[in-house]
């Protein structure tokens, strides 16, 4: 990018632009060698089974750290992970302050003590239509409907142009517990023409027509679902959609019913929704400790575990591993959730375990029990009309999703549509211009305890060894070549024949190798390994097809 020092209002991805989740974007004003910067959410995503041993991953901030005496502040839009998950791990080394509404500094602080973190964060409050400065900035986070408590759009105002962050976003004239997208204060926006306008804005959902059903509706379905079941019904859903628990405890309380709460996210979310006053004129949530002791037609189950991960709820109910609650043939199993993009595979395991078991298995598949907190087409095109933008950022969301969104934006006669993936410099304004590749992003991996960078990480040898296993060889050798002590073998993860076994002839391997080698050669530990390590990979590799993962040790005594 050109040096130069006029002011300019630029825009650069750090994560989630390209692929879903890590949400993580830094806006900067000012010259480029005195440019000041903002950051607007701090998210993660989930490792799949290509990233064995990798819990969490996130946007390396290195762009960040390089300019840390120039980044102001950090902004939540809401409390998802993939928006604020990586917080604790990334943000208290910049001892800069985190701007957020009440719910999501409460899931912080609670995210802060359940997993034992020491680093704090300084956290200020913001609300709903009031404007605040950061530096040559100012914010106003804006109410939209979403799938969690108090999500919020930005809008970003410098003397140059304004921005309006949408965050993750829908149009839901009816939803449950929050208040709706504040439609009159986007319309007022697209009125004011005093400065340019950018959206940066989701395109999760830009490739569906038409518009997102309300979580109203899904409410009156899953009340449906409630009403008319003869035994037990379950429900498993996003910890954080406290608007649809709310509906489905309103919906056990209409058909007679107590409600059973399992799952430790669960209790934590609605307990800071609790304390909150979200809750209030619900009746009481029971623990698990309680399901045993109600009839099986007075009882609705919510639980944790709707992506299919092994230690929750659903999936121990499932495998009839869990210590109070099981569900049986003729109960009813609602999944009001989706399979976030990965986790299929282990969410159609557990329904086919409860299906197995009699269980009555309902998905979207079969009506409305669901529907995500992101924009279909139509509400892009209702928000373009309100905002009136003369530059369009699709973000949040793989390239199909992008691409869809920056088509729609074009048909829809925005003036600059620029297409950015992470690591691009956007100049939003003046002169709106995308400037690929200008900035270095990666990813962190959290591989346990540890936060470290792809190469840091010994993911590559994990599958390596998943692949191939592991043989591993040691014996000592005196300066005669004469074998003192072994050699000894551990095999790991080859398989076992009836016929022969790849254990025997790995020993064999090792034996006709020692035997081929006269005393003098073999005294040399780097010739005596290296003929080692060839043969059993080679051996192995021509009885299995596959060649294993080798580590021989000779030591001379």
């Amino acid at each position: 990018m050109a040096q130069n020092q006029r002011d300019e209002l630029v825009f650069v991805p750090l994560g989630g632009v390209g692929e879903i989740g890590m949400n993580m974007g830094a806006y900067g004003f000012g010259p480029e060698r005195s440019r000041k910067w903002i950051v607007v959410d701090c998210g993660v995503t989930f490792g799949g089974p290509d990233l064995p041993g990798i819990e969490l991953i996130m946007a390396n901030p290195e762009f960040l750290e390089e300019r840390a005496d120039d980044v102001l502040a950090l902004i939540l839009t809401h409390s998802h992970e993939d928006h604020y998950g990586a917080v604790l791990d990334l943000w208290p080394g910049f001892e800069k302050p985190v701007y957020c509404t009440p719910f999501t500094a409460a899931m912080l602080a609670a995210k802060r003590a359940g997993d034992g973190i020491v680093e704090n964060v300084d956290v200020t409050i913001m609300e709903p239509g009031k404007p605040f400065n950061i530096g040559p900035f100012t914010l106003e986070a804006i109410n939209v409907a979403h799938s969690i408590p108090e999500s919020n759009a930005l809008l970003i105002s410098t003397p140059v142009g304004r921005v309006l962050h949408t965050g993750d976003w829908k149009l839901d004239p009816t939803p449950v517990l929050n208040a709706p997208t504040d439609v009159a204060r986007l319309q007022q926006i697209g009125e004011d023409r005093s400065t340019p306008l950018a959206l940066v804005c989701d395109s999760t959902n830009a490739v569906k027509e038409g518009e997102s059903p309300s979580e109203a509706e899904v409410g009156e379905n899953l009340a449906a679902l409630i009403a008319d079941a003869p035994n037990r019904v379950a429900v498993t859903t996003f910890a954080s959609n406290v608007g649809r628990v709310v509906s489905i405890v309103r919906a056990a309380e209409k058909a007679g019913r107590q409600v059973v709460m399992s799952g430790r996210s669960l209790h934590r979310i609605m307990g800071i929704a609790k304390e909150l006053g979200m809750l209030e004129g619900l009746p009481p949530l029971l623990d698990q400790d309680a399901y045993k002791t109600l009839a099986r037609n007075k009882i609705v189950l919510i639980c944790t575990g709707s992506q299919g991960e092994a230690r929750a709820a659903i999936a121990r109910i499932a495998r009839g591993e869990h210590p109070v609650i099981d569900l049986n043939a003729g109960d009813r199993m609602i999944f009001s959730s989706w399979a976030i993009p990965g986790n299929e595979r282990e969410v159609i395991d557990i329904q086919n375990r409860l299906i197995d078991k009699g269980v009555e298995v309902v998905t979207a598949n079969d009506g409305l029990v669901h529907v995500t907190g992101h924009p279909r087409r139509g509400e892009l095109r209702r928000l373009y009309e309100w905002v009136k933008p003369e530059v369009l950022v699709p973000v949040h969301g793989e390239a199909v999703h992008l691409e869809a969104h920056a088509k729609l934006g074009r048909e829809a006669g925005i003036p600059n549509v620029c297409e950015a993936r992470n690591g691009d410099m956007v100049r939003l304004f003046p002169e709106p211009m995308a400037f690929p590749g200008e900035v270095r992003t990666g990813e962190l991996y959290l591989d346990g305890l540890v936060l470290c960078t792809p190469e840091e990480s010994g993911v590559k040898g994990r599958r390596r060894l998943s692949f191939g296993g592991h043989v591993v060889v040691s014996l000592c050798v005196n300066s005669n070549g004469h074998i003192v002590s072994g050699p000894d073998l551990v095999i790991e993860g080859l398989p076992e024949t009836d016929d022969e076994s790849l254990n025997d002839l790995v020993e064999d391997t090792v034996g006709s190798v020692l035997k081929s080698m006269p005393p003098k050669r073999r005294s040399d530990t780097e010739v005596l390994n290296s003929a080692l390590f060839k043969a059993i990979r080679n051996e192995v590799n021509a009885y299995w097809g596959r060649k294993p993962n080798v580590s021989v040790f000779v030591h001379r005594v």
